[in-house]
């Protein structure tokens, strides 16, 4: 049921992604209880939870994993808040330039000793991406802005194609499964739910 409430838009990371000058609190009021209320089902908590939203990578903004400069790369990117632990050098998010390389990996360390609030990644059904060759690699396009990103939870993810993101072969995350089937069509892969993510399929 979640899941269904999710496609449908109700979790509001994307309308604050794409109402700038809409402060969270203003969304949440105007969505009512009922709203904060799924949205916190989605990921799992109680219902009393006040959920970031995704934001912009900005242009100087590195990988809390592999220390990059996420906007100097291709591929996916990612974003985590969790209720007890913020980087050392920035304000939370987490930011990542990869998923199967820095989100996941920080995402499994984390998750059995703190709480986590949210994690947003890229939607590749929600941008006009492109592959392109460098090399003789094929690489997919990055998305830094607030509203390419969507619940991590809710996403399709194209696992073992032949794509690459930041770090190399990496996950391609999609809101509508059909995209994420048409994709593995084309460059390889299998598709994938977030829950279906585990260390193993990570050390691939």
């Amino acid at each position: 049921m979640c899941s269904t409430m999710c496609h449908h838009h109700h979790c509001p990371s994307k309308a604050d992604g794409t109402g700038h000058d809409v402060s969270r609190r203003t969304v949440l009021g105007a969505s009512g209880a009922l709203a904060a209320t799924a949205l916190a089902g989605c990921l799992g908590g109680n219902g009393d939870d006040t959920v970031p939203a995704a934001i912009t990578i900005g242009s100087s903004d590195a990988c809390d994993v592999c220390g990059m400069i996420i906007t100097n790369h291709p591929g996916p990117n990612g974003q985590s808040y969790w209720q007890d632990l913020t980087p050392d050098e920035h304000d939370a998010p987490f930011r990542f330039d990869a998923l199967k390389q820095c989100l996941f990996p920080h995402f499994f360390e984390n998750r059995d000793q703190q709480r986590l609030q949210a994690v947003y990644v890229t939607d590749y059904s929600s941008v006009d991406y492109t592959v392109s060759e460098s090399g003789d690699a094929p690489y997919i396009s990055s998305h830094p802005e607030a509203e390419a990103f969507a619940p991590a939870r809710e996403l399709s993810y194209v696992v073992g194609s032949d794509v690459n993101g930041a770090m190399g072969a990496d996950f391609v995350p999609f809101s509508d499964a059909g995209d994420a089937d048409a994709f593995a069509a084309e460059y390889g892969g299998e598709v994938v739910s977030f829950d279906d993510i585990t260390p193993a399929l990570v050390g691939r």
